[in-house]
C-alpha cells in the first residue's frame, strides 16, 4: 500500500542536525527536479523580499518565511513526519505509533510538496515555505513542473499494490494515476454525516485517523475493495463509488458525525 498525503502549511522549525542531502531523499528520480526548485527558491528569497513574498503568497505576518527559505541548504534537517504539523498530522500522531507501525509508515507514506515533489515521512528535510500553487519566475507553475518526473517515479513507487490518495486538489495536480495504477487507486472524501458536506477540520483530522488506524492495525489491503472492508472493520462508515470503467480510480466517502 502507498498512501499519498498533502503537506501542511504549518511546519515545525528546522532541526539542529546535519543539513539537507537531496540524494538521500526517497524517489531519487526526482532529484534533478528538486534541485531546480531549490535553486530558484533560494535565489528568489535571497533577492527582493517583497517580490519573494508576492510570489509565495505570504502575508506581512509571514515575512520571516522568506528568510527561512534562504537558509534551506544549510539549515538542520529533521524527518518530514516531524516537520509537517497541522490537523491531519496531529491526528496521525506518528511519534506515538509503535515500532512496527512506524516502520510501515516509513515504507508506505509519501507527502507531496511544492519544493520536494514528494518525500517519505522518514526523509530528513528543513522547514520551508513553498506550496504547490506557487509559480516561480523561471520554472513556472510547480504543479506542471512536477508532472513529468512524477509520471516516471510514482508508478514505480506504487508497485502492484493499493494507492490510497488523500491529497488535496492542488497536490493531486502534480500526479494523476493512470491506467492500471488508477484501477488500484482509491481517493477519499470525509463528509460531515448530518450535512453531507466536506468540512475542512473533519476532513483533515479523519484522514489522519484513518492512516493511523491502518498503520496500527497492520492491515495490508491489496486493492480498493479490500480497503473498504478494512475501514469498515476498523469502525468507519464508508460509502463507495466503484470506478466507471477500466483505468478509473475508486471514490470513497467516509461519514463522520463528530471528531473526538
Amino acid at each position: 500500500m502507498l498512501v499519498l498525503l498533502p503537506p501542511s502549511e504549518g511546519k515545525a522549525s528546522s532541526g539542529r542536525g546535519a543539513p539537507l542531502k537531496l540524494e538521500s531523499l526517497s524517489l531519487p528520480g526526482l532529484t534533478a527536479a528538486r534541485e531546480a526548485v531549490l535553486d530558484e527558491l533560494v535565489e528568489l528569497c535571497a533577492g527582493d523580499e517583497e517580490k519573494a513574498r508576492e510570489v509565495l503568497g505570504l502575508s506581512e505576518g509571514l515575512r520571516g518565511e522568506v528568510a527561512k527559505n534562504v537558509e534551506l541548504r544549510t539549515a538542520g534537517a529533521r524527518p518530514a513526519g516531524e516537520v509537517y504539523t497541522g490537523v491531519l498530522y496531529d491526528a496521525l500522531e506518528l511519534a506515538t505509533l509503535d515500532a512496527a507501525a512506524k516502520r510501515r509508515a516509513a515504507r508506505q507514506l509519501l507527502v507531496f510538496s511544492g519544493l520536494w515533489g514528494a518525500v517519505g515521512v522518514a526523509d530528513k528535510i528543513p522547514s520551508y515555505r513553498c506550496s504547490m500553487g506557487v509559480k516561480l519566475p523561471g520554472l513556472g507553475a510547480l504543479g506542471a513542473h512536477w508532472r513529468t518526473p512524477m509520471a516516471a517515479a510514482l508508478p514505480e513507487a506504487a508497485g502492484n499494490g493499493l494507492v490510497l490518495d488523500l491529497r488535496s486538489s492542488a497536490y493531486a495536480a502534480a500526479w494523476k494515476p493512470k491506467g492500471e495504477v488508477a484501477g488500484r487507486t482509491a481517493s477519499v472524501r470525509v463528509l460531515h454525516a448530518p450535512t453531507r458536506k466536506v468540512v475542512s477540520h473533519f476532513n483533515k483530522a479523519t484522514k489522519g485517523r484513518i492512516v493511523r488506524s491502518l498503520l496500527s492495525a497492520g492491515v495490508a489491503p491489496k486493492g480498493p475493495a479490500e480497503l473498504v472492508e478494512a475501514l469498515r472493520d476498523l469502525g468507519y462508515v464508508v460509502e463507495v463509488e466503484p470506478p466507471k470503467g477500466a483505468g478509473k480510480a475508486w471514490s470513497l466517502d467516509v461519514l463522520v458525525d463528530e471528531i473526538h
